[in-house]
């Protein structure tokens, strides 16, 4: 996994300023050319790590990791989730899909939801898509604004800078209570969607993954690439990175996440809990009483 570590590097983005969606191609693979069962077993090596240094996070029970996924239709945000975080003890993750807000939702805030949902300390948390959605999908359809019944005098021009500040603010916020954020987009072609659409379409067993609403907002492919970029320039930062993942080859894919997020625990200087000496005896004893026990 060391060896695929450096690429995850490549398309971590700390600073907005100059970033361009365009410079990274949805196909690329940074020069990695494996074969389907090699790429595997790389991928499963670095999963043993991440259930490793999972394991010395739910122990320390200091700092928490909150994971954003993000990407358009078909991108393969499910599936990176599954086979990267395969390894993980499920005590110690909590995974939340959030979609259209409710009726609850929409009388709070737009972090509320995903505000209750942050994992605990010693836990990984994952959302499956989040609050950015306030910033992406809601600025692609701004109708969805006016039904999220603010005072007419917040909603501005200025409306979308000052959710991103907002947000760029909450995730300041967390990195300070011991929360790391890492945030990824999964970027996938046009013409890659088109063919997993397809392959949705033809296949029996993928139909249950299409629904006509996908194909409708491939209509407004060219504004979420431009709301995607916006926003990643808006809120990219040291303590809060993005990852743009190339997503046309799922196998790189995950390759990129497993090592970004190993990348991210190995920063924390994890370790298991040191037993003083009180505890160091009352264990002795523990296990002289244990032993001592007949049959």
């Amino acid at each position: 996994m060391s060896k695929a570590a450096k690429f995850s590097r490549n398309y971590r983005v700390e600073s907005g300023k100059g970033f361009r969606l365009k410079d990274v191609d949805p196909g690329d693979t940074a020069g990695l050319k494996l074969e389907k069962d090699h790429a595997a077993e790389l991928l499963d090596k670095g999963v043993e790590v991440l259930a490793e240094l999972q394991d010395k996070l739910y122990a320390q029970d200091r700092r928490a990791l909150l994971l954003v996924f993000q990407a358009m239709d078909a991108a393969g945000k499910d599936g990176t989730i599954k086979h990267v975080l395969s390894g993980v003890n499920p005590q110690g993750c909590q995974v939340y899909s959030f979609k259209a807000p409710s009726a609850e939702e929409l009388d709070h805030d737009f972090l509320w939801r995903t505000t209750k949902c942050l994992p605990e300390r010693g836990r990984i948390g994952i959302f499956n898509r989040s609050y950015y959605e306030e910033v992406l999908v809601v600025k692609v359809h701004p109708q969805i604004l006016a039904g999220q019944r603010l005072p007419p005098e917040l909603v501005t021009k200025k409306v979308w800078n000052e959710r991103y500040e907002d947000i760029a603010s909450f995730e300041r916020y967390l990195a300070r209570n011991g929360v790391a954020v890492v945030k990824f987009f999964l970027h996938v072609s046009k013409k890659e969607q088109k063919k997993r659409f397809l392959d949705r379409l033809v296949e029996p067993d993928k139909n249950w993954k299409f629904s006509l609403g996908d194909a409708e907002e491939r209509k407004s492919w060219d504004a979420y690439q431009k709301a995607y970029e916006d926003a990643i320039r808006a809120t990219a930062a040291p303590h809060a990175p993005w990852y743009v993942v190339p997503a046309d080859n799922k196998w790189f894919t995950r390759l990129v996440v497993a090592s970004a997020v190993i990348e991210a625990l190995e920063k924390m200087d994890l370790a298991y809990p040191e037993v003083d000496e009180a505890k160091k005896a009352e264990l002795a004893k523990a296990r002289e009483a244990l032993e001592a026990e007949k049959g």
